[in-house]
C-alpha cells in the first residue's frame, strides 16, 4: 500500500514539473530518469518533439558501463559524460527536468557532474 502512494506522489511531482517547463532548440531540457537499475538522461527539444542527445548506463558509447548501476557514484559519471556530449552538440544551457524524483542523492550527484562539466541550468 505504501508503494502505491509513493508512486502516485511521484506522478503528482512530475506532472507538475512538466507542466512548468518545456525545452528549446536553444535551450533543451535535461530528463533524467532512474529505474532500479539504470540511470537514462536525454537532451529533449520539445517544440520540435526531438531527442538531441542521449546517455544511459546502456548505451555502448558510455565509458565503464559495465560496472555503471543505479547508484551515486555512477550518477556522477553519467552526468559529466552526458554533459560532455551534450556541449560537443553545441548545447550548453539546459533546463533540468528531474523526472518526479526527489532532488537529492542521485539526482544532485547528476545534476552537481553535469554542472561542473559545464552546462548551465
Amino acid at each position: 500500500m505504501r508503494t502505491d502512494k509513493k508512486l502516485k506522489l511521484r506522478q503528482l511531482r512530475r506532472w507538475r514539473i512538466r507542466k512548468k517547463i518545456s525545452g528549446s532548440a536553444d535551450r533543451p531540457r535535461m530528463s533524467v530518469c532512474f529505474s532500479s537499475r539504470n540511470i537514462h538522461v536525454q537532451f529533449v527539444d520539445d517544440k520540435a518533439g526531438v531527442t538531441l542527445s542521449a546517455a544511459s548506463t546502456l548505451s555502448k558509447i558510455t565509458p565503464e558501463r559495465e560496472t555503471m548501476a543505479a547508484n551515486i557514484e555512477s550518477a556522477k559519471k553519467l552526468g559529466s559524460f552526458a554533459a560532455k556530449q551534450a556541449i560537443e552538440k553545441g548545447i550548453t544551457r539546459v533546463v533540468f527536468d528531474r523526472g518526479g524524483a526527489r532532488y537529492h542523492g542521485k539526482v544532485k550527484a547528476l545534476a552537481d557532474a553535469a554542472r561542473e562539466a559545464g552546462l548551465q541550468f
